[in-house]
């Protein structure tokens, strides 16, 4: 369950938020200024804040610089704004994502699972050195790959493009998305074929058994899959 702190001085917005977050089964407080949200900050824990920009006694900005000084808690900024300087400026302070107003609920209750899920990533990714999906094991200390105990050469990006499956088991990963974490890239720069070749290097050297089922799934219009119910 999700401990989660929404800090919008306009009433019937944060009611309603708070009224959708609980039917996800969260638990939410809400804060009309940043005076109380302080308050609840300082008594309390959170997974994730929502965070207007436009406060009473203050603005969302300066209270994110403030929380960033002792916490990496996941912050989503809530603003009518979507210039550019004010996106930018946002994730400058240490915010980690932004909803414009108006917003759709479902397009926020996505939003908060997605940087929650991306917080236990992180946390998992500090403290785990290997990271095991069926046959197939990731050293992330050396940076070595094996299948039944059996080394698997492999490229640092092709390495970098299977911990994104195997971390992801089960889940569509788009080649955006690729292309962002392994190249750390939002893709115009590459070369859409790149990726390809890699992926199909990767399996050419993971599905070295024709008569297994494929570990990665290709998605048409979507990305790729990876498949460990096929281990």
């Amino acid at each position: 369950m999700l401990n989660i702190l929404v800090v919008e001085d306009d009433d019937n917005l944060s009611n309603g938020i708070r009224y959708a977050l609980e039917q996800e089964g969260w638990s939410v407080k809400t804060a009309g200024t940043e005076a109380e949200a302080s308050d609840f900050l300082r008594s309390g824990t959170y997974d994730l804040i929502l965070l207007d920009v436009m406060l009473p006694d203050g603005n969302g900005f300066d209270l994110c610089e403030k929380i960033r000084k002792s916490s990496d808690v996941p912050i989503v900024f809530l603003t009518a704004k979507d210039e550019e300087i004010d996106v930018v400026m946002g994730l400058d302070k240490g915010g980690d994502d932004y909803v414009t107003k108006p917003f759709r609920l479902r397009e926020l209750i996505s939003r908060i699972k997605a940087n929650a899920r991306k917080r236990s990533l992180d946390h998992f990714r500090q403290h785990s050195q290997f990271i095991r999906s069926g046959r197939i094991t990731l050293d992330l200390q050396q940076f070595s790959a094996h299948k039944d105990g059996r080394e698997i050469l492999l490229t640092p990006t092709e390495f970098k493009i299977l911990r994104e499956f195997m971390e992801n088991s089960g889940i569509v990963v788009t080649r955006e998305i690729l292309l962002e974490r392994v190249w750390e890239t939002d893709g115009p720069y590459i070369d859409d074929n790149t990726l390809s070749v890699h992926i199909r290097r990767l399996r050419e050297k993971l599905e070295d058994n024709p008569s297994e089922p494929a570990l990665i799934e290709t998605l048409r219009g979507l990305g790729y899959r990876w498949n460990s119910e096929s281990e």
